[in-house]
């Protein structure tokens, strides 16, 4: 990707993202490319991990400067069980060291810390320091960020399928009611406006199994640079790109237009 001039750099810095105020509420990302950061790097792949956290500050920290209130990240799918034993075990163990490290950070800045997906599968100890930091940070209303681990859509719209039809066999309701509306506060996520801007990094075109019911009318956006790299000049170029898109929800322009 070319390099920005000064003066670019000068404008990114000092005009507002979007002077029509269409700055998103929240924001969805798939942080892809640790592992082919620390190939270039000629590093090991948990050292892009290592580095991938970093970025994760960073865009925490931009979301706050820009009055963003949801931040929800792609961690750990569900499919990424199937990774070396080894580096799996190293990124638990990096999981692990973040929660501890970070909360104390998070809370004080009014961040509310959650963790969604079938969070079953992991040690005990790394569900305690999960729940302890949800607790912890549950009465911060600054920045909502929920972090997807063990995640997959497909899962969450079973689940979700699962509860209702729960409720059908208590007999609260008929099958014939099922609906979107009986299906919604069952996903993740539910207490909380869908995603209006998704967000992967790494050159990939694909949401991988992510908010697949949450995403339905959100603004994709894909950018080829290794999440390692992805800094705040990166994170506006996606913001800015999100304020030039007219969001229609299957109307026309004439009917969307102030």
């Amino acid at each position: 990707m070319a390099r920005l001039t000064a003066t670019a750099k000068a404008f990114l810095r000092n005009a507002p993202i979007d002077p029509e105020g269409r700055v998103p509420k929240h924001v969805a990302v798939i942080m892809d490319g640790n592992g082919r950061w620390a190939k270039a790097c000629r590093r090991p792949r948990t050292m892009g991990h290592q580095a991938g956290l970093k970025a994760v500050r960073a865009s925490v920290e931009h979301c706050l400067k820009r009055r963003i209130g949801a931040l929800t990240l792609f961690a750990f799918s569900s499919e990424n069980w199937q990774r070396p034993e080894g580096e799996v075990k190293r990124l638990m163990e990096l999981f692990l060291k973040a929660i501890e490290r970070e909360v104390d950070q998070l809370d004080e800045t009014g961040v509310r810390l959650r963790f969604i997906g079938d969070l079953t599968a992991f040690a005990p100890e790394l569900i305690a320091a999960m729940a302890n930091a949800c607790e912890r940070t549950a009465p911060n209303r600054t920045l909502n960020l929920s972090i997807a681990v063990n995640y997959g859509g497909q899962w969450d719209i079973a689940n979700a399928a699962r509860q209702v039809a729960m409720k059908v066999e208590s007999g609260e309701i008929r099958a014939d009611q099922i609906d979107g509306a009986q299906l919604a506060p069952h996903f993740a996520l539910s207490d909380i406006d869908p995603p209006d801007l998704f967000i992967r990094t790494g050159g990939e075109h694909r949401i991988s199994n992510f908010l697949l019911w949450q995403l339905a009318y959100t603004e994709l956006y894909f950018s080829d640079v290794l999440w390692p790299d992805f800094e705040g000049e990166e994170f506006d170029r996606a913001l800015a790109a999100f304020s030039r898109r007219e969001r229609r929800y299957g109307k026309t322009s004439e009917q969307v237009q102030p």
